[in-house]
């Protein structure tokens, strides 16, 4: 078998939407795929794909000091063990638990995929100073490996993780998200009559669904016809998640219609004609707007880190404030209101996709990374 790859994730369904593709590319070009990561129900499906599994504990909200020893523990003991010729880190916990116990195994080469830096950067004040430096600390401990290349999805985060470890030029790799399938997110028609609006998201506040809801009735409380959809399902991990309760009083209010999880997007958005993403999180680059464009359908998304940077303002979307209801609803009318405007942005949306976001030039960036790496 050829080199080793070790990929290190805290979920394996965000593996297989996110990194499949870059792991598939990389074992048809010789590689061994490793994939490390909690148990859950789809691990019939990673082996499936020739990829060996390997269980570890990652609990991805705790902040218990005994569990996060325990990853610590496992992620040292499994690299320790499989020796693997690169190790490829994903999210944050995965970054920083998986670079720090990287270097104590002596691992040589690692990537490490920073995919939005999350609400810790987002505090002000002194929590946020001291959030701040703790978490500045972490990261400079796990890149501190010189054979270290870091992946950015924007220049926010480029910056300021850039800055804080003193990453060199040649560390440093910006890749504009986890791309698209072009084939499978296909270019269609809007569809006639009421405008369809949707939200497809992890149900959690920092995602935007409280604001996303008000929208919905600040619409109808107007008077503008609209179909307003929410893809999605509830995160019981994550602090943020929206409750089954309050779930449960936005169904009886009939504002959005709850459709619950799907995996059909690439449907769902060729049968809406507008996509709304109005998350106050600290994004990447969010996947749903990549698919929107792909799908050449306008969008209406916060000016926040990601997010921006994920469409062209005015051209392929609105950018709105973060938690505004009020200007998502104003964002929202006005492209219901201007089919034309509405049909050039996802027009313009499509062929950015093509030009930025297309999956098969994302996979290349990567195999040319481990490449670089096995060379060095």
């Amino acid at each position: 078998m050829g080199a080793k790859i070790l990929f290190i994730i805290n979920n394996l369904n965000f593996f297989l939407s996110h990194r499949l593709p870059v792991a598939l590319a990389a074992k048809q070009n010789g590689f061994e795929i490793h994939i490390a990561a909690p148990h859950n129900n789809s691990e019939d499906k990673i082996l499936k794909q020739g990829f060996y599994f390997h269980p570890v504990r990652i609990y991805r909200s705790s902040i218990n000091p005994f569990k996060e020893i325990l990853s610590f523990y496992d992620l040292y003991k499994l690299q320790k063990k499989l020796k693997p010729d690169v190790v490829h880190l994903v999210t944050i916990k995965p970054v920083i638990y998986g670079g720090i116990t990287a270097r104590f195994a002596k691992i040589k080469n690692i990537v490490a995929a920073v995919p939005g830096l999350g609400s810790a950067f987002r505090e002000d004040g002194f929590k946020g100073w001291i959030l701040h430096k703790i978490i500045g600390w972490l990261y400079k401990a796990a890149l501190g490996n010189k054979n270290a290349i870091v992946i950015f999805q924007n220049e926010d985060d480029k910056k300021i993780i850039t800055k804080l470890c003193k990453l060199s030029e040649d560390q440093i790799k910006l890749i504009p998200g986890s791309g698209v399938n072009l084939n499978e997110y296909q270019f269609l028609p809007e569809p006639d009559g009421v405008p369809v609006l949707i939200m497809a998201s992890r149900l959690l506040k920092d995602k935007g669904v409280p604001e996303f809801i008000n929208a919905a009735k600040i619409l109808k409380e107007r008077g503008v016809a609209a179909d307003v959809l929410l893809a999605g399902e509830i995160d019981p991990e994550n602090p943020t998640s929206v409750t089954a309760e309050e779930l449960n009083e936005w169904k009886k209010e009939e504002a959005v219609k709850i459709l619950g999880f799907r995996s059909d997007i690439a449907d769902l958005f060729s049968k809406s004609n507008i996509v709304i993403f109005p998350s106050s999180y600290r994004e990447g680059l969010p996947k749903v707007l990549v698919e929107a464009a792909a799908c050449g359908r306008a969008v209406v998304t916060t000016n926040a880190p990601g997010c921006r940077d994920a469409i062209i303002p005015n051209k392929t979307g609105i950018l709105v404030p973060v938690k505004s209801a009020v200007a998502i609803a104003d964002a929202a009318e006005y492209l219901i209101n201007n089919s034309e405007i509405r049909k050039a942005f996802g027009k313009a949306g499509r062929e950015f996709a093509e030009q930025v976001f297309d999956i098969e030039n994302i996979v290349e960036e990567h195999l040319k990374i481990y490449r670089k790496l096995l060379k060095q």
